[in-house]
């Protein structure tokens, strides 16, 4: 591919420089997330209890909190639009870079598909209809505001994100008055290993509701996913990315602790909608009716703005060569059209499954290989190239990386234990692509590196600019 790689190339293949400060980055960390706060995350106390779903949810907090700061450090040495992938390939050469950007497109290309369809759920309750037709609206409106620009597609995901916080802390605000310790420890006590009062499902409890308190945090890690977008960076990205998770881990124990202490941890495990439930229990229906239409806002803002990772991702992929590169060509506004286009068919067509459930614990199992891989990646770097210029620096160094590493691969098995069909149809999905770049594109690769690719992209630009 040497022969090609020359300015008509890349210049066909760029994103809008100087698009997002630091700020839009962090409500595009918050918006990838904020759907998890209003259904999902609960699920756990029906595994594990509040007590075990508490422990889940804190070693899931302590693994994204570890990992965003790992994150933080690659993104502003790194600074290219495939994020973790991007990573990976610096530290692990191009094979460990398609197997970690491999695992990313899984969780990013299923989510969606998971979520529309809650929102076709979340319709029919407010509306009174739902079916293949809703989905395709959501997708077809969505990618469509998509193509308009990155810039415009993130500050309307700033505001569709800010009308579901705004539902959440109404929600907070209105039961706090309504807090009972006793109400977090309703929930029947099993004859499981190590089960009690605060544990009701024992330790087995706490490992399955590992996914479900990823749930409050899932997708966090696709800030970087914008570096090449931003207006700076080295400082943007970091200050994004570590600012979302700050403003997520929030959020995570506003609804965690006052919902199940508001309207009983039993009936919050049980429950679809639990901040409606749990306003509706207190008695205030008619915010749970209001709480209702913003939660749908919620489900937009995620389903919104994981549209906006995987095109960049893909985008990502095809420059350099590991899928094919039509998916790379960008339009006059510097949109990847065909990378927004071609994975949203195929995610409607996945929707078409009607198994939300199944879709967001095969998007887990991607998620957290990716994040053992991203950890991986930390580690490496800072044993193999400590001379890097890193304009931020993780705290702890590798430990921290080190935790992110293990608590990914305890969260993996967690899927297992939780639904092991998932973790099989994932594995399946894992092997086919693996399949793909062994046989067929790893001899068709742009670059051996992101920095070499993200060098050959500035000097095009430089050119572009200089014949403008």
């Amino acid at each position: 591919m040497s022969d090609q790689l020359d300015k008509e190339y890349l210049e066909k293949r760029q994103l809008k420089r100087g698009s997002a400060g630091w700020i839009l980055l962090a409500g595009l960390g918050v918006s990838y997330v904020i759907s998890g706060d209003f259904a999902g995350w609960n699920f756990g106390i029906a595994e594990a209890g509040w007590g075990g779903f508490a422990i889940a949810a804190a070693l899931m907090a302590v693994m994204y909190l570890t990992l965003v700061l790992s994150l933080a450090e690659m993104s502003a040495a790194i600074p290219a639009a495939g994020g973790g992938y991007s990573f990976a390939r610096q530290a692990m050469g191009p094979t460990g870079g398609y197997l970690t950007g491999l695992a990313v497109l899984i969780e990013y290309a299923l989510a969606p598909a998971a979520i529309v369809i809650f929102i076709g759920s979340a319709v029919e309750a407010l509306l009174g209809f739902n079916g293949p037709w809703v989905y395709a609206a959501f997708y077809l409106v969505f990618i469509g505001i998509h193509l308009a620009g990155a810039g415009e597609a993130l500050k309307v995901m700033m505001v569709i994100s800010g009308l579901a916080v705004i539902a959440i802390l109404a929600t907070a605000v209105a039961l706090i008055g309504d807090f009972d310790t006793a109400r977090l420890f309703d929930v029947a006590v099993t004859d499981a290993a190590g089960a009690s009062e605060f544990m009701p499902m024992g330790w087995y409890g706490v490992w399955a509701a590992l996914p479900f308190g990823m749930w409050l945090f899932l997708a966090v890690e696709g800030v970087p996913l914008a570096a090449e977008e931003a207006k700076d960076p080295a400082k943007d990205v970091p200050k994004g990315i570590i600012g979302a998770m700050i403003f997520l881990l929030f959020t995570a124990l506003l609804v965690v602790f006052l919902l199940a202490g508001a309207a009983g941890a039993d009936a919050m495990g049980k429950s679809a909608v639990p901040l409606v439930d749990a306003l509706n229990f207190a008695g205030y229906e008619s915010l749970g009716t209001a709480v209702n239409v913003l939660g749908l806002a919620g489900l937009i803002a995620s389903f919104f703005s994981i549209i906006y990772g995987y095109s960049r991702l893909v985008f990502a992929l095809s420059r350099a060569g590991y899928i094919p590169k039509s998916l790379s060509v960008t339009d006059k506004r510097k949109v990847p059209a065909r990378a927004l286009i071609v994975p949203g068919v195929l995610g409607f067509l996945a929707s078409l499954t009607g198994e939300g459930d199944l879709m967001l614990a095969m998007a887990v199992v991607g998620a957290t290989v990716s994040y053992a891989l991203m950890a991986l990646s930390h580690i490496l770097l800072r044993i193999k190239q400590p001379d890097m210029e890193r304009p931020y620096k993780t705290p702890g160094g590798i430990v921290t990386s080190s935790i992110a590493f293990l608590l990914a691969l305890l969260a993996l098995t967690g899927v297992y234990a939780y639904d092991p069909r998932a973790f099989f149809y994932t594995l399946v999905l894992f092997a086919i692509g693996a399949a793909y770049y062994f046989l067929y594109s790893k001899n068709r690769l742009v670059a051996k590196t992101p920095e070499e690719e993200f060098d050959m992209l500035a000097a095009a630009e430089a050119d572009l600019a200089a014949t403008a």
